[in-house]
């Protein structure tokens, strides 16, 4: 049984394939979407434990899918990833209800590490 369920949401779908093939092997169930609406369509399929939402997203931003995803499931803990920040920006660009601020590239031991907490603060 995978520990737990996670949605990746970014446009690079490269990037969001290989994380959830590399969350596969560590058995965590993993799937993603390219954008925000695709988001919120998977959220409403599955009960994701956790969500990994890039901040720039096409259409709907990162923050937008945050607050959707904070309206209508406040039990699902979100982390935001960008590309566009440092790691000295964690603390004070992570957007309200937020659980956490990552910046690219994020170390697979780290995200995993985050996301577990995040999971646990939550359950």
């Amino acid at each position: 049984m995978a520990k737990f369920k996670v949605l990746l949401v970014d446009d690079e779908e490269e990037l969001v394939s290989t994380l959830v093939e590399r969350l596969g092997y560590r058995d965590i169930h993993a799937d993603y979407a390219l954008d925000g609406y695709d988001a919120m369509l998977k959220m409403r399929d599955t009960d994701f434990d956790v969500v990994v939402l890039d901040l720039k997203l096409p259409g709907m931003s990162g923050v937008e899918v945050l607050k959707k995803i904070n309206a209508e499931y406040p039990g699902v803990p979100v982390l935001m990833i960008t590309g566009h920040g440092t790691s000295h920006d964690q603390d004070h660009q992570k957007p309200a209800g937020a659980a956490a601020y990552l910046v690219k590239p994020v170390d697979i031991n780290t995200l995993i590490a985050k996301m577990e907490e995040a999971v646990a603060r939550h359950e």
